[in-house]
C-alpha cells in the first residue's frame, strides 16, 4: 500500500488498486499514474474553446485527454472518461501514445495553425507526470503549452509542471465550501492556493459555471471577484484585475438534469458584477 499525495484526498491505494481518481494505482509500493500515454480524446481545437480569450487568440491547439478525475461534478460534460459508469470501458480502450508521439503529432499540425498542445477533456492533474514529461517535449518543439484543469492539486505538483506550462485555464467552480465539499467533493482552500501560485509563473485565466440554486448569487460572485482582483504576482504586485474570468452558462446533463439552463440574463448580470472588479470577463455558452 501507499499514500498518493496529487491532491487533498491523500488516498491510501493498495497494491493493484485505484485512487479515487480512478486513474492513479500502486504499483510495488509506488503510486504511478496507471493513464501515462493513454489518450482517450484528440482533437484539432480553436484556442478560445479551453477557453482562454487573451493567450494567442484565433490560433488553433492539438488537445488531447486521457481518463481520471479527482471531483466529482454532478454536471460534468466528459463523464464518459471522467467518472462513472463509462469510464472504465473508455479507459480500457485508451490509445497509447508516449510523449514524444504526442510532441511530435502536435509539431506536424502546425502547418494547419496548431501553436502546441492542451492537456484538456479530463483532469490532467491527476497523470500529471505525463503532462510533465510531454510538455517538456512540446517545448523542446519550440511550441506552447495549455493546461486545463480543476486546480485541484498539491503545490508540489504544480512546481514540477509549472517550467513546462505556458497557459492554464483553472476552473474555479464556485467560491464557498460547501458547494466545493457537498456538490463537487473538493477542497475550495486547495484550489485557491493552486492559483494564487499559478498566476505567479504563467498565464491563467478561469471559469466559473453558474449552476442555478449552487453558486448564483450576486454576493458569491462579488466575494469570488473581490479574491481574483486581490492575486498577486511573484513580487508581490496586484495583478488579479487582469486575469480573465469566464462567466459560463450551465446546460444539465449527467446527474444534474433536475433543473433549467441557468437564464442568459443572469450570466450576463454575474458577469457584469465581476467587472466592477476584473477587467476581463467573458461570457459562455450565451
Amino acid at each position: 500500500m501507499a499514500v498518493c499525495g496529487v491532491c487533498f484526498r491523500q488516498c491510501r491505494i493498495e497494491e493493484g488498486a485505484s485512487g479515487f481518481c480512478g486513474a492513479r494505482t500502486c504499483r510495488d509500493g509506488i503510486v504511478t499514474a496507471a493513464n501515462y500515454g493513454r489518450i482517450t480524446s484528440l482533437a484539432l481545437d480553436p484556442i478560445e474553446k479551453k477557453p482562454l480569450a487573451r493567450f494567442y487568440p484565433g490560433s488553433l491547439i492539438l488537445s488531447a485527454g486521457s481518463f481520471g478525475c479527482n471531483l466529482r461534478c454532478p454536471f460534468c460534460q466528459n463523464s464518459e472518461i471522467t467518472w462513472g459508469s463509462e469510464a472504465s470501458r473508455y479507459a480500457a480502450h485508451a490509445e497509447t501514445v508516449m510523449p514524444k508521439e504526442l510532441a511530435e503529432l502536435a509539431a506536424r499540425f502546425r502547418s494547419r495553425g496548431n501553436i502546441g498542445l492542451a492537456f484538456t477533456y479530463n483532469e490532467p492533474l491527476v497523470g500529471y507526470e505525463f503532462v510533465r514529461d510531454t510538455a517538456a517535449l512540446v517545448h523542446a518543439q519550440g511550441m506552447k503549452t495549455v493546461l486545463v484543469t480543476n486546480g485541484t492539486a498539491s503545490l508540489s505538483v504544480l512546481e514540477e509542471l509549472l517550467p513546462h506550462i505556458d497557459a492554464m485555464n483553472v476552473d474555479l467552480k464556485g467560491f464557498t465550501d460547501r458547494y466545493y465539499r457537498h456538490v463537487l467533493g473538493g477542497d475550495l482552500s486547495m484550489v485557491r492556493a493552486f492559483i494564487e501560485r499559478a498566476v505567479q509563473c504563467c498565464h491563467v485565466e478561469l471559469t466559473t459555471l453558474i449552476v442555478p440554486g449552487e453558486n448564483d448569487t450576486e454576493e458569491e460572485m462579488r466575494q469570488l471577484s473581490a479574491w481574483v482582483a486581490g492575486l498577486k504576482d511573484g513580487s508581490g504586485n496586484v495583478i488579479g484585475p487582469s486575469v480573465p474570468l469566464h462567466v459560463t452558462r450551465f446546460f444539465p446533463a449527467f446527474h444534474m438534469t433536475d433543473r433549467q439552463p441557468t437564464a442568459v440574463r443572469l450570466v450576463r448580470r454575474l458577469a457584469a458584477v465581476a467587472a466592477e472588479r476584473l477587467e476581463h470577463v467573458y461570457t459562455g455558452n450565451c
